[in-house]
């Protein structure tokens, strides 16, 4: 988490927070499922998910916000990758969760929807 100039741990909480609300847009899960795989370019990422440039941008800094995604410059451009290979297994962890839900059912979302 990121406070006027330093770096400080998140709570417990706020780290599953974080990474519910990142969870929540199906385009940041893809998004993280894709750089699970490998790090990658944005033109890169948004050309394999179909979506433009610009919001793949907006959801990349969100990532980025909620701690969950680095930027790493690489000569001129900028190439994306999880923070921490430990992500990576958790994401395949919730991936392969088995749950169980009525097909007729959503997850309502009763606070006003945002990014981290």
């Amino acid at each position: 988490m990121y406070r006027q100039g330093v770096l400080t741990l998140a709570s417990d909480i706020e780290v599953l927070a974080r990474f519910g609300r990142a969870l929540a847009d199906p385009i940041r899960c893809r998004i993280l499922l894709a750089l699970r795989t490998a790090p990658a370019y944005p033109s890169d990422l948004a050309d394999a998910l179909g979506i433009s440039r610009t919001r793949l941008s907006n959801h990349l800094a969100c990532l980025r916000d909620c701690g969950l995604v680095v930027a790493v410059p690489d000569g001129r451009r900028t190439r994306y990758e999880l923070a921490d290979d430990r992500l990576g297994h958790a994401l395949d962890d919730l991936r392969t969760a088995v749950v169980a839900v009525a097909a007729d059912r959503t997850c309502a979302d009763t606070e006003e929807k945002g990014c981290c």
